[in-house]
C-alpha cells in the first residue's frame, strides 16, 4: 500500500458525521451538545445549520425506506432545523458512537448525549454515523 493510500486511510478512520437532530435544536441544545462533543476530545472541522426539505431527508435515510420507521423518521428530520458536522478524532466513528449512547436514552450509559437530552427512542437529539463508509458517505451529502 503506497503512502497515500495508509494517510488517506487514516485520514478516514479519524472522521466522523453526526446531526443534532430536530428535537434538540428546537430547546435549544445547541451549545451544550457541541459542548459536550468538544469536551470529548473531538475536533469540529465542518459545521452547519439547515432545514432539510422531506424529499432530502428520505434521500439521507434511504437506508431504512423499507423499515416501519422510516415515514416517522423523515417527517421528524424535515420538521425543522438540524445541525451537520463532520469531526475528527483518532477512531472518530466508534469513540462518537459511545459518547451519543444507546438509541434508546432509557438504555443509555449515564453521562452520554441520548442519556443527557433525549426525549425518547424516536427523538434522540443525535445522530453519529455506524462506520466509516457511512462516516464518508453521510459528510459527502451535507458538505460536497
Amino acid at each position: 500500500m503506497n503512502v497515500f493510500i495508509r494517510f488517506a486511510k487514516k485520514i478516514m478512520d479519524n472522521k466522523t458525521f453526526m446531526m443534532i437532530k430536530p428535537d434538540a435544536v428546537e430547546r435549544g441544545l445547541i451549545g451544550k451538545i457541541l459542548a459536550d462533543i468538544i469536551d470529548a476530545g473531538f475536533q469540529i472541522i465542518e459545521l452547519k445549520m439547515v432545514k432539510l426539505s422531506l424529499n432530502e431527508a428520505k434521500r439521507f435515510y434511504k437506508v431504512h425506506k423499507d423499515r416501519p420507521f422510516f415515514n416517522d423518521l423523515t417527517a421528524y428530520m424535515s420538521r425543522s432545523t438540524i445541525v451537520a458536522a463532520v469531526l475528527l478524532k483518532e477512531n472518530a466513528v466508534n469513540d462518537f458512537r459511545k459518547l451519543i449512547g444507546s438509541t434508546d436514552p432509557s438504555d443509555a450509559e449515564e453521562g452520554t448525549i441520548r442519556k443527557k437530552y433525549a426525549i425518547s427512542k424516536g427523538e434522540n437529539s443525535v445522530h453519529g454515523s455506524d462506520s466509516n463508509e457511512n462516516a464518508e458517505i453521510e459528510s459527502n451529502f451535507h458538505f460536497s
